[in-house]
């Protein structure tokens, strides 16, 4: 059972699960929108990218298991507890993901994540994913502060990053295991009121 808050939260339980997750417009035609069941073969195709098998660790094994992330990612949403987004052109190629996690209605807090396919890399879709997803969390989804982490030797996630709005705070020190060791990690965030930094 849930203590009482000595505060009110910033997000009141059941405001985001009342309606679908959202599809969010970013410039140059990209859609954001829930992921779907046909969209396995892709999903599972991007973890086959050494680039993307190094920076994450968790990675799906097959296609039936793809789909059952998928369930799991529209159970997240139904319980407000995070939400993945299919980085598309227009609602039909893939590009790339974008996630938020660990959401904290009570204090409005979120962590963010994002990988973009090989093919899509070096034209901004990750950037633009970001802040596009970064003005709707904090502004109608109610969120008060977005951050993120990467690994202090991926320099484009870091450029991501920054062109997004999200300041540096900080290197946490060994605090990621990769693919060839542990990693510093670089921690980024925004908070509502730096979207004109971006």
């Amino acid at each position: 059972m849930r203590s009482a808050l000595s505060t009110p939260p910033a997000i009141p339980a059941g405001t985001l699960a009342a309606g679908p997750q959202p599809t969010l417009s970013a410039p140059g035609g990209l859609l954001l929108r829930p992921w779907e069941p046909s969209d396995a073969p892709v999903f599972l195709a991007a973890y086959r990218d050494p680039e993307i098998r190094h920076w994450h660790t968790r990675q799906p094994a097959s296609e039936d298991q793809v789909r059952e992330w998928f369930d799991q990612y529209r159970q997240a949403w139904a319980q407000e507890t995070g939400a993945s987004w299919a980085v598309t052109h227009g609602g039909g190629e893939v590009l790339g993901r974008i996630a938020m996690g660990g959401m904290n209605l009570d204090d409005g807090v979120a962590g963010c994540a994002y990988w973009v396919l090989p093919a899509a890399r070096g034209a901004g879709v990750a950037s633009r994913a970001l802040t596009a997803l970064s003005v709707w969390a904090l502004g109608e989804a109610g969120f008060h502060r977005l951050h993120l982490d990467h690994s202090t030797r991926n320099d484009a996630s870091c450029r991501v990053a920054v062109k997004s709005g999200f300041l540096l705070e900080g290197t946490k020190r060994s605090d990621a295991v990769h693919s060839d060791g542990r990693h510093d990690m670089h921690l980024h965030a925004r908070i509502r009121g730096d979207e004109l930094l971006a």
